[in-house]
């Protein structure tokens, strides 16, 4: 059945697909269908979506973030008295339940683009007074709610550009989407969170996006603060995380001196902690050899250069093939690994060929990847022969920059004996956006994203302020401070 889809007017790029996969978890992906909103415009919140039944309709908006509602659409027109002759068209059997006077029900009137005020809907409720509802009306707790959206066109709603001609609907309120997790997990009133630490409703989004359900077993690499998992924790997944900074996830401070860690955000929520939180290289996972298919889900936000840069085990010495010296045993509990410099292109390439191996057969990879909007192209996507496109949806950043959240589904085993079972990661591009770094600073662009992905010794060389101490001084001071609400 048709319903007509009311999305928030926010992240346009990620709503639809949003839906898709959330219809794709259900199980019944292949069975809704999309209709281009009145107007044409695909920045509308108002699109048509197809479903099999109503309970499947509850059920996709139930666990959606940026789907309002679905309604049954009873008359729509340019004009409101074009609307009003559609609900009088409408079928009378499918009118009639609601006419009953053994039932309660609440109009709600709304506009998009314009605010309809009182004395506007006072009017227009005399205008809908030739609908025969018979039952009581409940305002506070109604068995059916009937909704009267007015479009306006505006040129910007939400900072988001949008082309709506002014349309009127009349329909039922089949359900709504609950957004009450996105305040409840807000970063401002977690306990501990970083400079990078995943917004809220990213976070959620991504968990959508991969297909989070209960129990999924859920890995992220680049684990920080735990914001992803943490939004993974919260639809029931079995969380698993990794850093190669174990600083971050075990000895957080606040400015008050007090302890908190990862741990701590999960306690905060009542949630199921990780089943293990720790210390090892993203390029050099100690997983056991010849171990495949391990994980439903995998999430990250690869660090690449914006607030922090990316890090792999290594150092000076093993550049210049020094062997370390064995760590003394009384040394080892607060032992910190030298690292090296963790390229974007290098981390996509070793997370690619690690989803292709260890996620399951109809697992998803959901990870975060900058580009430059004006020159970005899909030759930007990591690909892999194991693995197919779901979803590439942009997040804009700025006038020039951007971040894409890249959805991959496993559709094939993994053939360990194939050469090609290799990952294509290209960044060509972003490259070139990065080549000229005049044009770079005039756009207002971080020198740190250049760095994230050229390689050292194509990098401008910058003056060190300083002594720059020793190597292990350097790495502390690379470490951002973490705080948590009480700061």
């Amino acid at each position: 059945m048709w319903y007509l889809c009311y999305f928030l007017h926010r992240h346009l790029d990620f709503r639809r697909e949003e839906a898709q996969a959330l219809a794709d978890t259900a199980g019944c992906g292949d069975l809704i269908e999309w209709k281009l909103p009145h107007g044409g415009s695909p920045d509308s919140p108002f699109w048509y979506i197809n479903v099999p039944n109503e309970d499947f309709a509850k059920k996709l908006v139930a666990s959606s973030i940026l789907i309002k509602g679905l309604y049954e659409v009873w008359g729509e027109g340019d004009t409101f008295e074009e609307m009003l002759a559609e609900v009088q068209n409408y079928p009378i059997d499918k009118k009639q339940p609601y006419y009953s006077e053994s039932i309660t029900f609440k109009l709600v009137m709304e506009g998009f683009g314009t605010k309809l005020n009182s004395v506007m809907q006072k009017d227009l409720l005399k205008k809908l007074a030739c609908i025969p509802f018979e039952g009581k009306v409940d305002l506070k707790n109604p068995q059916h709610l009937f909704r009267l959206l007015y479009t306006e066109n505006p040129i910007k709603n939400d900072d988001m550009p949008t082309i709506v001609p002014p349309r009127w609907y009349f329909g039922r309120e089949v359900c709504t989407g609950d957004r009450s997790c996105v305040p409840h997990y807000e970063l401002p009133r977690r306990s501990y969170i970083g400079p990078t630490s995943m917004d809220a409703e990213l976070s959620l989004l991504m968990c959508n996006m991969a297909g989070v359900r209960k129990g999924s077993l859920v890995y992220d690499p680049f684990v920080g603060t735990g914001s992803i998992l943490v939004a993974a924790a919260h639809f029931g997944a079995v969380t698993w995380g990794a850093d190669i900074d174990i600083r971050i996830i075990r000895d957080g401070r606040t400015r008050e001196g007090k302890h908190r860690n990862v741990w701590s955000n999960f306690k905060q929520y009542g949630l199921m902690e990780p089943v293990g939180l720790l210390r090892y290289d993203a390029h050099r996972p100690p997983l056991r050899p010849g171990l495949e298919e391990l994980f439903d889900v995998i999430l990250c936000a690869p660090p690449y250069g914006v607030r922090a840069g990316g890090r792999k085990s290594g150092g000076r010495k093993a550049e210049k093939g020094i062997p370390n010296k064995p760590i003394p045993d009384d040394m080892r509990a607060t032992h910190i690994p030298s690292t090296a410099p963790y390229g974007l292109t290098e981390c996509l390439y070793d997370l690619i060929q690690f989803a292709a191996t260890f996620l399951v057969v109809g697992g998803r990879i959901a990870l975060w990847m900058p580009c430059a909007s004006d020159v970005y192209t899909d030759g930007d996507v990591p690909t892999h022969p194991a693995l197919k496109l779901i979803a590439n949806s942009e997040q804009v950043l700025g006038r020039r920059w951007s971040r894409r959240l890249i959805t991959l589904e496993k559709h094939r085993p993994f053939d360990r004996a194939s050469p090609l079972e290799i990952p294509t990661v290209e960044c060509p591009a972003l490259l070139l956006a990065l080549e000229n770094p005049d044009a770079e600073t005039e756009d207002g662009a971080s020198p740190t994203v250049r760095d994230a992905v050229m390689p050292a010794e194509k990098r401008p060389k910058r003056e060190r302020k300083g002594d720059g101490g020793s190597a292990n001084n350097q790495e502390t001071r690379r470490l951002p401070m973490y705080r948590n609400k009480n700061c």
